[in-house]
């Protein structure tokens, strides 16, 4: 079975470099996020990546640990942290062994590790577009990562959850005509490759 983690990886360093041109200035912008600010969605990016690393590190129980995190007029730095502690428990030896406990997922269920990377690896492609529409500025991912996000946007379930007020996901949109990748990712899950037109 294919070590998705290296283009996990690749997906936070592209996203990161999006980041990095969030000034303060840009965080009340809307975003394609359900009724996220900018600020509200870097919260949450940053608090999904410390949620991971804990629960790659073996955390079960304490759903705290999931929280969004406070952005303050450093939203590059705050963000770049908990990317490197996302990087760093997952590099973990033998972290593919073992179960994720995702209390966000299906009501709260343990996952193989390889299955939990490969939302956390969507979850960063598609909130990494959305920082990138917010700003106007292109979301740099290539056709290989696109490649390999692809099936794991096909598994993410298209129900009543995508719904719920607050949902990451909204629910899927027709298939687009065109042939950039990165577009049939977005509509899968609910985002208009045209946002905010």
């Amino acid at each position: 079975m294919t070590d998705i983690r290296p283009f996990d990886r690749r997906a936070l360093e592209v996203t990161e470099k999006i980041v990095d041109q969030v000034g303060p200035e840009h965080l009340s912008l809307p975003t394609p996020c359900a009724q996220w600010s900018l600020r509200q969605l870097l919260a949450h990016m940053t608090g999904q990546n410390h949620g991971f690393a804990a629960a790659a590190d073996g955390e079960a129980s304490d759903a705290s640990v999931w929280a969004d995190r406070e952005i303050d007029d450093d939203p590059a730095g705050s963000f770049r942290a908990s990317s490197a502690r996302v990087t760093e428990a997952f590099a973990r030896e033998g972290v593919l062994d073992g179960e994720f406990w995702l209390p966000e997922v299906r009501g709260g269920q343990m996952f193989p590790a390889r299955t939990a990377i490969g939302f956390h690896f969507v979850d960063y492609v598609v909130h990494g577009w959305d920082v990138a529409a917010s700003l106007g500025v292109p979301a740099p991912f290539d056709d290989e990562t696109l490649a390999a996000v692809l099936p794991y946007a096909q598994e993410v379930p298209d129900g009543q959850n995508r719904r719920e007020p607050g949902a990451s996901f909204r629910p899927g949109l027709p298939e687009p005509s065109g042939e950039r990748p990165l577009d049939h990712v977005l509509a899968m899950l609910g985002r208009s490759p045209n946002w905010p037109a």
